[in-house]
């Protein structure tokens, strides 16, 4: 008999803004009504090593206010899920005590958060068919209605640890896979102090952001979890670029490692960028090199809404567009509308509110309307 080939289906594939959207509507849902606890899906989110499954699930529990269960179940045995036996010697039974890291509370609200089950062993993986499908662990423990469980894994293909799930414990959740997005990962890096010399690289080549060919995968790929401890190293070893240069290389590779060096001394020519923006009369040049414009964008954007008052911060937004005026079409149009979209943890819609009655906006927008509307749907 011939062996059967294993389809793979894409269309279930989505990216990071659309994996926070499913599990905001999944709550919302289960908030709104936490009778169909048991009927609302379990999901499962599949994905590459470095893409941030974690976080963008720990991200969604943090803007919410909720509970987020971290369950490493690749470090667990069976007996960490189910419970241990403990003899009652009165009775001359046993009883079973449950995991404590379990929740409890009734009225409580959160995502347990099942990572590495693809990386876990098939032991604990049938230990977690009941929790997983009935919401339960036998007799001892119910999960309290206002939690949604979500799972994550590693993909086999990928050279991580991961072993194929057992097709019983596959058909109790709702699949997805995510994928690198370089759009959303840079509306998120922007609001969380991401060096711009990082964020202003990967939109220059938004290839690095994954990659795993010719890698050695065995040291550091550029992934979004290397950038984002690649921008950390950038904030430490600001005056030490002989130093970083070797963190870098240890973090992403020798060949993102020489690509991204040779941007930083870019953005560092950059370093005057807020002076400009803080100067009405200050000379504006804008750079000839695409790579030295994505960098002079980036450095704007860091420094946009990091206002010390309200007048530092109209400052900063008049020279903003005073720069952008000068930008051409393209890069003025990427750098208002990655502006409007927000720089900060949580878009602010009063920010973007700000740039719209700037007096500077109106010029701005007469001269870019056509690229916005041919090139992006973003609406003002």
């Amino acid at each position: 008999m011939a062996k059967q080939k294993t389809v793979l289906d894409t269309h279930n594939v989505v990216t990071a803004s659309e994996l926070a959207d499913i599990l905001n509507l999944q709550l919302d849902a289960l908030f709104a009504d936490p009778s169909i606890a048991n009927i609302l899906p379990p999901l499962l989110v599949h994905g590459s090593p470095g893409l941030g499954k974690s976080s963008i699930v720990r991200t969604v529990c943090e803007q919410r206010g909720i509970d987020f269960i971290d369950v490493r179940l690749a470090q667990m045995e069976p007996c960490d899920i189910k419970g241990l036996p403990v003899p009652d010697k009165e009775n001359k039974v046993m009883e079973w005590f449950v995991n404590g890291s379990w929740p409890r509370n009734p009225n409580g609200k959160g995502i347990i958060f099942l990572d590495e089950i693809t990386s876990s062993d098939r032991s604990v993986q049938v230990a977690a068919y009941e929790l997983v499908l009935d919401r339960r662990l036998g007799k001892l423990y119910s999960v309290p209605p206002g939690y949604l469980i979500v799972a994550a894994g590693n993909t086999t293909t990928d050279r991580a640890v991961a072993t194929t799930m057992s097709s019983a414990l596959a058909n109790r959740f709702m699949h997805v896979e995510i994928k690198d997005d370089q759009e959303s990962w840079l509306v998120w890096a922007r609001g969380n102090n991401i060096h711009p010399s990082v964020t202003g690289f990967i939109s220059y080549k938004p290839s690095m952001l994954f990659n795993m060919e010719d890698e050695n995968l065995e040291r550091g790929w550029p992934s979004p979890r290397s950038w984002e401890r690649v921008s950390e190293m950038c904030h430490i070893c600001k005056d030490n670029e002989k130093l970083l240069r070797k963190l870098v290389f240890g973090l992403v590779g020798n060949r993102a490692g020489v690509e991204f060096m040779a941007f930083y001394k870019l953005n560092a020519k950059f370093d005057n960028i807020l002076d400009i923006m803080r100067n009405p009369k200050a000379k504006i040049v804008i750079p000839d090199q695409a790579d030295q414009t994505y960098a002079m964008v980036s450095a704007m954007l860091y420094l946009l809404c990091k206002g010390t008052d309200a007048k530092d911060e109209a400052a900063r937004i008049n020279g903003f567009f005073r720069i952008c005026l000068e930008l051409p079409s393209s890069f003025s149009s990427m750098a208002v509308v990655a502006a409007m979209q927000g720089n900060t943890k949580t878009p602010d819609p009063k920010f973007a509110e700000k740039l719209v009655k700037c007096p500077l906006f109106k010029d701005w927008k007469k001269k870019n309307v056509s690229t916005l509307s041919n090139k992006y749907s973003f609406k003002f």
